[in-house]
């Protein structure tokens, strides 16, 4: 496997313009969220993308090369369900779960998990599985990046105060 020269920049799809890709490489959704990692194209010539702090990469985008070539980042198929049924109140409990969530207009999507699937069919929701891209909605505090339960007041949260029975010690002003 030849090495190519690093990668220091991304291009958003939307700023491409005509040029084409030397390459491309598959990424799943966690894999889309980088800073520095090796990579390889599906032409199996590995890659160092270096950059100056970590992005969210979208399908489409492109790490340019510091010799000016371009590899395109196509999304990975993922295991992931499909969820269908009454939409808001499925959303409200998998957004509750704090679980990463593709909505689209008739469907939502979420990482394949057998414990979710069983309470959303409990639910009444029709679930599928099916294998396909994830992009899910980005959350409002990361900036294209669904980033968790740390919503940057600078403090950390307990996650053991989500457990039904747990008493957790919160820090003074933090709501439970």
């Amino acid at each position: 496997m030849t090495d190519l020269p690093a990668a220091t920049e991304v291009i958003p799809a939307t700023k491409r313009g005509p040029i084409l890709p030397y390459d491309v490489v598959v990424l799943g959704y966690d894999q889309r969220f980088l800073r520095r990692k090796r990579l390889v194209t599906v032409h199996d010539e590995g890659f160092l993308v270096d950059l100056p702090e970590t992005v969210n990469i979208t399908e489409g985008d492109c790490f340019r090369l510091t010799d000016g070539r371009l590899i395109e980042v196509i999304s990975a198929d993922e295991n992931l369900l499909a969820v269908t049924g009454d939409l808001p109140r499925l959303a409200w409990h998998i957004g509750n779960r704090h679980t990463p969530c593709q909505i689209e207009a008739g469907r939502l999507l979420i990482r394949e998990d057998h414990v979710l699937e069983a309470m959303l069919r409990q639910l009444g929701a029709t679930v599928t599985k099916v294998r396909e891209p994830f992009t899910p909605e980005g959350g409002a505090y990361g900036h294209g990046r669904t980033m968790g339960h740390d919503h940057g007041h600078g403090h950390v949260h307990h996650h053991s105060s989500h457990r039904q029975g747990d008493e957790a010690e919160l820090p003074p002003g933090e709501p439970a």
